[in-house]
């Protein structure tokens, strides 16, 4: 697999080039914990735009700083409740659960290490982690949905890097 440095200004899919739509850094309090890229075929401003927009979609973080994964695993966890219905989150659980075993196999990311949320509309959604594919895609389209709102939602993790990945500073 290959993946593009940090703010590539495009990347390729599934033969699709992608454009960098925007790209940030995720602050948890005064530390920066990694670089946001997200690739797409067209510019998105919003999660609909990014949900409606065709084709592969990538979001990548590039870590800056040592963070365990079963904790950046739960922080998602909560990006996702954060952002979804009830009545949402019961349908994803089989997806919640499989997300939680990929980040408690890789133990922690490091400097440099790269995570990376891939959709593919042919495939679903794949997550690598340190360039290793971690299982089989997730063909849910709700579960990509939740994911990306961790972003994008109402109540994004990091408003400044959902504006930034958004290209809307």
């Amino acid at each position: 697999m290959n993946f593009a440095s940090p703010s590539e200004d495009s990347i390729s899919i599934a033969g699709t080039t992608l454009q960098l739509n925007g790209a940030g850094i995720r602050y948890k309090g005064p530390f920066k914990v990694y670089v946001g890229d997200l690739y797409t075929t067209q510019p998105v401003k919003s999660l609909e735009e990014l949900l409606a927009a065709p084709g592969p979609k990538r979001l990548t973080m590039t870590f800056l700083r040592e963070i365990n994964s079963a904790d950046f695993g739960k922080l998602l966890t909560r990006g996702i409740e954060d952002n979804t219905s009830k009545a949402e989150m019961s349908k994803i659980i089989p997806g919640m659960i499989k997300m939680g075993e990929i980040f408690a196999a890789n133990k922690s990311f490091a400097p440099g290490d790269v995570c990376a949320l891939e959709w593919d509309p042919a495939k679903g959604l794949s997550i690598w982690a340190k360039g290793k594919l971690q299982s089989e895609p997730f063909k849910d389209p709700a579960f990509y949905k939740a994911l990306m709102s961790i972003w994008f939602g109402q109540n994004p993790a990091d408003w400044k890097l959902k504006d930034a990945m958004l290209g809307v500073k």
